[in-house]
């Protein structure tokens, strides 16, 4: 079972936010934390409330958002949330389904070892039987709940996520592209190429005072056709889901959102709901109408708003979680995010326990049916 991490101190308390007329009333201060620490959007008020004011299936999640006050000051939030699965209650991070890095946040003069204490108080408030952290960056402040000195009882699972970059120096869009193969660069322009021939072809990013909820409406629908395409199911773009919209509301209020659209004769045919800070352009959601797929509509769109970043000034272009070809294909360079899991009661530990057992199995089958190696091979041959 997880282990304890040292007490609250006299100067600092702790507080578990449960329930959402708390979690309104918190709002302030934690957005005000949120602006000085220079967190990401996935860390800040707007985000949590807005996904657990529009979670569909809330009847089976729950709640469990630590917060450390010094005095009257937030100095530190640890956004966490229980959902049953198989009947049992999984602690992860909230709006987990929406976010794409994971973390905690706290003030930059405070002590990091505060994140342990305040594990330590969810842990003895119990109400989950067992931890799975995900997508921590290697900068997560939450990372030190996996050092010694914190105690937590976590350890490293062993599902890692890779992020996607494109980084420079660029001195402008154009010197990106061409830095390509010749035949990316041609299915760039063959792409476009195929998409003016059904019309005009138009690349632009929406201003902000252009009503996007038809956009969104566009977005979803397509998102929808791939998903049954795919056999994928996500609720984020249900018929009359407004999560989207809500989220999408939250980049806009603090001035990141940056939506580009590939428009062919005035109609959307790529999507992409990106947002802009600490330097970098970060893509959240794209769709293309598979209409016009012989074209890549998503490929030009993706190409077009990464110039359109480079020629900004901005340090980087983050396709943030995924593994996806298209993303390996433009990007320069990645990071690998870790998971943490833990157990907090016994049908917890047979659920850990299970879960590693499986992983072994399969590492074992993997390398009992992995070719020979070159060096074994040639003595093969030689015998």
């Amino acid at each position: 079972m997880m282990a304890t991490a040292p007490a609250e101190t006299p100067t600092e308390r702790f507080e578990i936010v449960q329930g959402a007329d708390r979690l309104t009333e918190v709002g302030p201060a934690w957005q005000s934390l949120w602006r000085e620490a220079g967190a990401l959007i996935f860390q800040s008020h707007g985000w949590i409330e807005a996904w657990w004011r529009m979670v569909a299936d809330r009847e089976r999640r729950t709640l469990l958002i630590v917060l450390a006050w010094r005095g009257d000051r937030l100095v530190a939030v640890l956004p966490l949330a229980t959902c049953r699965r198989s009947g049992l209650r999984l602690l992860e991070w909230a709006a987990k389904d929406h976010t794409d890095y994971g973390d905690a946040l706290i003030a930059g003069t405070t002590d990091p070892l505060i994140i342990a204490r305040m594990w330590r108080h969810v842990t003895a408030a119990r109400g989950f039987d067992f931890v799975y952290l995900n997508r921590l960056l290697p900068t997560a402040a939450a990372r030190v709940l996996l050092s010694p000195a914190a105690r937590s009882g976590l350890r490293s699972n062993h599902r890692i996520e890779t992020s996607y970059r494109v980084t420079g120096p660029f001195a402008s869009g154009d010197e990106w592209l061409q830095g390509h193969s010749k035949k990316t660069r041609q299915n760039y322009r063959r792409g476009q190429k195929f998409i003016a021939e059904q019309g005009a072809l138009s690349f632009r990013l929406l201003p902000p005072d252009e009503p996007r909820g038809p956009l969104l409406e566009r977005l979803a629908e397509l998102k929808r056709k791939w998903l049954a395409a795919t056999g994928k199911v996500s609720d984020l773009y249900d018929d009359g889901s407004q999560t989207l919209a809500a989220l999408v509301d939250v980049l806009a209020e603090a001035g990141i959102l940056r939506i580009f659209v590939l428009e062919c004769d005035g109609t959307a045919i790529a999507i992409a709901v990106n947002f802009e800070q600490a330097g970098r352009m970060m893509a959240f959601v794209t769709a293309y109408d598979p209409a016009f797929e012989r074209g890549s509509p998503g490929m030009v769109l993706m190409v077009d708003y990464i110039q359109w970043s480079i020629d900004r000034g901005l340090d980087m272009v983050d396709f943030l979680c995924g593994a996806e070809p298209f993303k390996q294909r433009f990007a320069t360079s990645s990071v690998q995010m870790e998971s943490a899991t833990g157990m907090r009661t016994l049908p917890g530990a047979v659920a850990v326990l299970a879960d590693r057992a499986v992983e072994t199995a399969r590492t074992l089958r993997a390398r009992c049916t992995a070719p020979a190696t070159a060096p074994a091979r040639q003595a093969e041959a030689a015998e």
